[in-house]
């Protein structure tokens, strides 16, 4: 559905050197911190920013040369892009009807419905959480193949970010042959949905794990000093100095629990694994 190899593209200081690969029928989270490099990536895995190097395909070609057929199977939220806001709702339908030939306007209004969005207000009078449901609602009501969502839920309370992730699944579930790829910094919201995750660290792709081993296999360890020093140490993956001791992300938290009956062990959650991978020592 997607796949980035060694795309570069460097700005100033900062350079992106991203490979990731998303796979029909799944749902990929891609996290890290701000300016890791998640909207850079997104915004060349659309072709809207040039690359200096490396390959991307989208669907099968290079998003450069997509044409207007191949634009419609795609669905897109940009965290910095959205509806002019002197429109409201009932124009947007009228422009989508237009855009998109597979464009279901039944569906679209009943979910401006059901997420409680007025229909004749202007979206300058929006909140921030209806300009985030509204942009969802589009990019899943004309039978896109792909979504492509940076930060979708930004701005949303907890209830209205569940209701989005479920328009999610059940974008998924209406398909085989359909992908997400998401960015969120609530990694809570992609425990719950996503199949694999990407980590991106200054540009670079630090870990690809499927959601289940993560949540399953990875864990902290915390030891003292002389449980660190004494230790099997070939499953660490990162460790990090304690007022109490070592803090240390494991991969293998069943080898521990079994080897080292006396060792503290932590379940590991995506925020977690991020915070070691980023600041612990390798």
């Amino acid at each position: 559905m997607l796949k980035m190899e060694h795309l570069r593209k460097t700005y100033g200081t900062f350079s992106l050197d991203c490979s990731l690969e998303i796979r029909p029928g799944c749902v990929t989270g891609l996290v890290g911190q701000n300016g890791s490099g998640k909207s850079t990536t997104f915004k060349a895995a659309l072709g809207l920013i040039s690359a200096e190097s490396g390959t991307v395909r989208v669907l099968g070609k290079n998003p450069r040369e997509f044409d207007v057929k191949d634009r419609q199977e795609l669905g897109v939220v940009l965290a910095d892009s959205g509806f002019s806001g002197y429109l409201t709702v009932k124009d947007i339908v009228q422009i989508l009807k237009h855009l998109y030939g597979k464009f279901d306007k039944a569906f679209f209004l009943e979910q401006v419905k059901r997420h409680k969005l007025p229909e004749n207000r202007k979206i300058k009078e929006f909140s921030t959480g209806m300009k985030a449901k509204l942009k969802v609602i589009t990019a899943v009501s004309h039978d896109a193949r792909l979504l492509i969502l940076d930060e979708p839920t930004a701005g949303l309370d907890v209830v209205a970010r569940d209701e989005v992730l479920e328009l999610l699944r059940e974008f998924m579930e209406k398909e085989e042959e359909r992908a997400i790829l998401i960015s969120s910094h609530i990694s809570s919201d992609l425990e719950t949905l996503c199949d694999d995750l990407y980590m991106i660290h200054e540009g670079r792709i630090i870990m690809h794990e499927d959601t289940d081993v993560l949540l399953s296999d990875y864990g902290l360890l915390k030891v003292s000093e002389k449980q660190y020093a004494d230790m099997e140490k070939q499953y660490i993956l990162r460790y990090k100095k304690e007022t109490f001791g070592y803090s240390c992300l494991t991969n293998q938290v069943q080898f521990y629990r079994e080897n080292y009956p006396g060792v503290a062990i932590e379940k590991g959650t995506v925020d977690e694994v991020i915070m070691m991978m980023i600041k612990g020592v390798a």
